[in-house]
């Protein structure tokens, strides 16, 4: 009986913490999976930009007019409607 408290503290933290965090992992990596030419996504370091060019780790993404960069697939935040880029 003495391990009842700490069997119900797993169980809280399981569904307050550990499955939240996993099922939030997945819709991201299911996200990245989608990524395609021509769409327009935010970095985790706040740049906005479409993509150029993807690569198995990296993607390229115009951030301006000729102005290109790479960054890393999962530095992506969100993946932005198309035309959003126009109107910032």
């Amino acid at each position: 009986m003495q391990f009842a408290p700490l069997v119900v503290l797993v169980i809280v933290f399981y569904f307050m913490l550990i499955r939240p965090q996993m099922k939030r992992s997945k819709e991201h990596n299911q996200m990245l999976s989608k990524v395609a030419m021509g769409d327009e996504v935010v970095t985790g370091g706040g740049l906005a930009g479409r993509v150029t060019g993807i690569g198995e780790v990296y993607l390229t993404v115009e951030i301006a007019d000729g102005v290109s960069v790479k960054v890393q697939k999962q530095s992506v935040t969100s993946v932005l409607p198309k035309g959003t880029l126009k109107n910032l």
